[in-house]
């Protein structure tokens, strides 16, 4: 277990964590959440003990260990991918010499009663329990086997680093992560570097995991998928959702935040009250005394605080699309090769006035390369791909960042292209794309790359266009800034191509979607999930990547016959009704219960109460009754939702293994 004792840190005078506590177990699966500037990523690292926190500690085992990817590395390694990857086992072998100096020394020690002595044997059998947790019999199959759910083929094993780009550097640094399969890992948005069949891979992985998982995801779906408890970091302070998937967590913050607002406003209205006393009686000189005292319980009360939200009122809209003709993108037998290696072959398509389609599959399956060939960017070997009458069109990749004149601040690159009635909306734009207060002042060349990379991104979304093609514009966006983007891509007019790996950004967006694979493209109408439906894909094998199921789970799927799955589905389907049927009961109870005690509190918070309430103290024991019913009741909830998890779960094997 790790324990978080206390801890405070500040930057600027403003407190970033003041005094906060949690613990972490092994069977945690952990969604960090919080706005930007909340302080994630600085959690993970003073849990990595990268930032000491200035007041409190963080305390563990001395075996435990933690496995930390960061959301950017810098990788000098003049290995292969496969020798860069296999480094993750060399704890193995520091284990075994130390287990083997141990125990020479416990066979020649004679102080068999000594604490020192019982002290050693206690730290050689935890090392022998570490050797066995992350000990594994074949290596280079093991190796191997992270490395094709991570989106590796057989032909990278054996090529340099320098090769590959930096989010695949990042798929190594993560393959190393799960090799040394450490006691807990920590995450920081590792699905930007992912694409939709490594992140379903890496979903399944993490769920089964043995250790302990805090991860930081911007991926709603992939936070859905993976985790069971929700903390979040507002203004300060950590709120604790255990048992709580991201979704569940929303719904519950609202409920949260309604609370507190409703709290706040009869503490209004008893600070008012209670200042009409004041100036009632304090003139009085038999009722100074009392006066006095209510003066003194303004002056100790503690303002109840409402937690931040983003900005959900933020709303933007595209300019209006120019007219183009019918057809905006024609592609006929279009090949497209580097040296001897073909990446797409004799593709086939038209993209029609207000068409959204998606492009997805593995990396490196051609989805970037035809966007830049349709946006000009790059020749094609053979074939055309022709853009239609009056097509203007808007291209956006992370890379594009760059070309933004550092000298300008944020304000400038936007000012410079709005027009029209978006001139008065330019800081509400910049808001929405984390730029707020002194950032927009900002000198581009002191941005990050995120920060370039978003604002590029808005300003493309201020011109007259009808073709809009945007290339993973989703990495470095919080979940508020993604939702404008999406209703933005909704409400637009004209047509959109969107190279993406987030399902839940997918989700609604596009009229269809095109899967590269195999240098060729298919069609399938709908969106995201009509796709994923329709090839029934739900894992990692679902999605071909050329790995077989293990034998384990053919000689377990083997023993059951159709007609028994069918079975145990239809039963599990009743138990997961039943279960969210009782849910809902719970929810209409709680609802009820925090109502009452909501109107024992404002009663009892009048300043006439024990005058008025002829058994006050009848009152305040039904009140603590109400307060004692109303926690029973959420850890029944909580009980309840964890039991349809784990069904949910059951269902979803079965499902996976009848296709």
């Amino acid at each position: 277990m790790i324990a978080i004792s206390n801890i405070s840190i500040q930057y600027g005078g403003r407190f970033l964590f003041d005094n906060l506590s949690f613990t972490i177990t092994n069977r945690d699966r952990i969604g960090l959440v919080g706005k930007n500037g909340a302080g994630k990523s600085t959690m993970l690292k003073i849990l990595m003990g990268i930032i000491k926190p200035e007041n409190g500690k963080v305390a563990m085992d001395n075996h435990t260990s933690i496995g930390y990817l960061p959301q950017e590395i810098k990788s000098d390694s003049t290995k292969t991918i496969y020798e860069e990857a296999a480094v993750a086992f060399e704890e193995i072998k520091h284990l075994e010499e130390e287990i083997e100096q141990i125990g020479e020394e416990i066979t020649n020690r004679t102080d068999y009663e000594s604490d020192s002595y019982m002290n050693l044997l206690e730290e050689y059998g935890d090392m022998q329990e570490r050797l066995h947790h992350i000990g594994v019999t074949n290596m280079r199959e093991t190796v191997e086997k992270i490395l094709k759910g991570l989106g590796f083929v057989n032909g990278d094993f054996d090529r340099p680093m320098r090769e590959f780009s930096g989010g695949w550097q990042m798929r190594v640094e993560l393959a190393k992560i799960l090799l040394r399969s450490p006691s807990y890992i920590l995450l920081d948005e590792p699905t930007n570097h992912l694409d939709i069949e490594s992140i379903m891979w890496l979903e399944t992985f993490l769920s089964d995991y043995p250790g302990g998982v805090v991860l930081i995801s911007h991926d709603k779906t992939f936070l859905d998928r993976v985790t069971n408890r929700t903390i979040e970091l507002v203004s300060g302070k950590l709120y604790d959702y255990r048992g709580v998937t991201y979704s569940q967590f929303v719904e519950q913050r609202l409920l949260r935040r309604e609370s507190q607002i409703a709290a706040a406003k009869r503490q209004d209205k008893e600070i008012e009250h209670t200042k009409e006393l004041i100036a009632k009686f304090r003139a009085k000189k038999d009722k100074a005394a009392f006066a006095q005292t209510l003066i003194h319980k303004l002056e100790k009360m503690v303002r109840i605080e409402v937690d931040e939200l983003e900005n959900d009122a933020i709303k933007f809209r595209f300019p209006d699309a120019p007219r183009s003709g019918k057809v905006v993108v024609n592609v006929q037998h279009l090949s497209k090769s580097y040296g001897n290696h073909k990446v797409l072959n004799d593709i086939n398509f038209v993209l029609e006035r207000g068409e959204k389609i998606a492009f997805i599959g593995k990396n490196g399956e051609g989805k970037t390369t035809l966007s830049k060939i349709i946006g000009g960017f790059e020749p094609a070997t053979s074939g055309t791909a022709e853009l239609g009458h009056n097509v203007a069109m808007g291209y956006y990749e992370q890379h594009q960042a760059e070309s933004l004149d550092g000298n300008q601040t944020v304000l400038q690159i936007i000012d410079d292209v709005a027009i029209g009635d978006m001139r008065t909306r330019v800081r509400s734009l910049l808001g929405a794309f984390l730029f707020s207060g002194e950032d927009v002042d900002k000198k581009v060349m002191v941005l990050s790359g995120g920060e370039k990379s978003r604002l590029a991104l808005a300003k493309m979304l201020l011109m007259p266009i009808n073709l809009l093609i945007l290339d993973e514009p989703t990495n470095h966006l919080d979940m508020q800034a993604k939702n404008i983007l999406k209703q933005a891509i909704q409400n637009y007019n004209g047509a959109v191509i969107i190279v993406s790996h987030d399902r839940d950004f997918l989700t609604g967006l596009t009229d269809k979607v095109y899967e590269f694979r195999n240098r060729q493209i298919k069609p399938y109408l709908g969106d995201i999930h009509q796709f994923l439906e329709e090839r029934k894909i739900e894992t990692l094998d679902e999605l071909n990547l050329g790995l077989r199921r293990s034998a384990a789970m053919a000689a377990s799927n083997n023993q059951i016959d159709d007609k028994a799955r069918r079975e145990q589905l239809r039963q599990l389907e009743k138990q997961i009704k039943t279960q969210q049927n009782k849910i809902s009961k719970s929810e209409k109870n709680i609802a009820e219960l925090e109502q009452k005690t909501a109107q024992c509190e404002a009663t009892m918070a009048d300043a006439n109460f024990y005058a008025t309430n002829p058994n006050p103290q009848s009152f305040i024991a039904n009140y603590d009754q109400l307060k004692k019913q109303l926690s029973t009741e959420m850890d029944t909830w909580a009980e309840l939702t964890m039991e349809l998890e784990q069904w949910q779960k059951e269902q979803d094997k079965l499902l996976i293994a009848s296709y």
